[in-house]
C-alpha cells in the first residue's frame, strides 16, 4: 500500500514537472491557453503511469490536484495588477481546503494497485482490447478539458477581478464553503457505512442520504457554483464564465449520475423504489412507499 501511494505521489511530481515544462516553452500566450497546454501534458504523463501499472486510477486524483497550481499560475502572472487580495486570498483558501480534502477522501478509499474505479472496470468490459485508447480519451483527456472550463471562474478572480470586496462574495463564500462542508459529511456518511459491512444490496437512505440519492455530487455542484459567485463579484463582464459550473453540472447530470444510477439498480433490487420516492440530488422530503 505505501509503494503504491508512493508511486501515485511520483506520477503527479511527473507530471507537475511536465506542466512546468510546457508552460515555460508553450508558444500559446493567453494564461489559459497555456494552463489548458500544461493541464493536458500533465493528464498524458499520468495516463502514462495508468498504462504503465494498468490501472486508471492514477488519474483519480487529478481532479482535486489541479486546480490549486492552475489558480496560483494565474495569480503570479506578471502582467496582473489590480487583483482584490482579499478575494483572490479566499478563493485560493477554500480551493486548498476542497482540494486537502476531496484529495484525503481518496487516498483513504483507495486500496492500492489492485484496485480500480468501478467505472474504469465497466468500460474496460465495455471496451474490450480498444480500452487504453478509450482509458485515454474518456477517463483522462475529456475530464481534464472539462476541468478547465470549470476553472474559467478562478481565472477571472485571478486575474481580471478588480471589483471591490462586497456583499455578494459574501454569498459566494459561502456557497462554496457550504458546498464543501455537505461534499465531507456525505463522503464521511459513506465511509462510515461502508466500514459498518453492510449488505450487498443494501444501500445508504440515512443522514444526508436520507434527503439526496446523491448529497456528495450536491457538494461538489455547490462549490464550483460558489467559485462562479466570486467570479460575478469581481468582474460582471464576464458573467459567461457560468458555463464553467454549468459543464460541471452537466456532466454529473447526464453522464455521472445515469451511471450510477443504473449501477445501483443492478445491484440493489430495492433501490428503484426508493428512486422513485426520493430526490436526485436536490434536497427533498421522500415520499411514504
Amino acid at each position: 500500500m505505501t509503494r503504491a501511494r508512493l508511486l501515485v505521489v511520483l506520477a503527479y511530481g511527473v507530471a507537475l514537472a511536465v506542466a512546468v515544462g510546457i508552460a515555460v516553452h508553450t508558444d500559446a500566450e493567453h494564461p489559459i491557453a497555456i494552463a489548458l497546454e500544461a493541464g493536458l501534458g500533465a493528464a498524458a504523463a499520468v495516463f502514462a503511469f495508468s498504462l504503465v501499472f494498468r490501472n486508471s486510477s492514477f488519474y483519480d486524483p487529478y481532479w482535486s490536484l489541479a486546480p490549486l497550481p492552475v489558480a496560483l499560475y494565474w495569480a503570479q502572472r506578471p502582467e496582473i495588477v489590480g487583483v482584490n487580495p482579499i478575494r483572490l486570498a479566499l478563493v485560493v483558501t477554500l480551493i486548498v481546503v476542497w482540494s486537502v480534502r476531496f484529495t484525503w477522501n481518496w487516498t483513504r478509499r483507495w486500496q492500492g494497485l489492485g484496485d480500480e474505479n468501478w467505472r474504469c472496470v465497466e468500460l474496460a468490459h465495455r471496451t474490450g482490447a480498444l480500452y487504453w485508447p478509450a482509458s485515454f480519451f474518456g477517463i483522462h483527456l475529456l475530464p481534464t478539458v472539462w476541468l478547465f472550463v470549470a476553472l474559467l471562474p478562478v481565472y477571472v478572480v485571478m486575474a481580471v477581478g478588480r471589483e471591490p470586496f462586497g456583499y455578494l462574495d459574501i454569498v459566494a463564500f459561502a456557497v462554496t464553503l457550504g458546498g464543501i462542508l455537505l461534499e465531507a459529511r456525505a463522503d464521511n456518511e459513506l465511509l462510515r457505512y461502508r466500514a459498518s459491512h453492510p449488505a450487498a444490496d443494501d444501500f445508504l437512505a440515512s443522514g444526508v442520504w436520507s434527503w439526496s440519492r446523491h448529497p456528495n455530487y450536491l457538494g461538489e455542484m455547490g462549490f464550483w457554483l460558489g467559485l462562479w459567485l466570486f467570479a460575478l463579484a469581481a468582474n460582471p463582464g464576464w458573467w459567461w464564465t457560468l458555463v464553467g459550473p454549468l459543464a460541471v453540472i452537466a456532466m454529473f447530470r447526464w453522464v455521472s449520475l445515469p451511471w450510477l444510477e443504473t449501477r445501483m439498480a443492478l445491484r440493489c433490487p430495492a433501490y428503484a423504489d426508493w428512486a422513485e420516492r426520493s430526490s436526485l440530488v436536490l434536497p427533498g422530503r421522500p415520499r411514504r412507499g
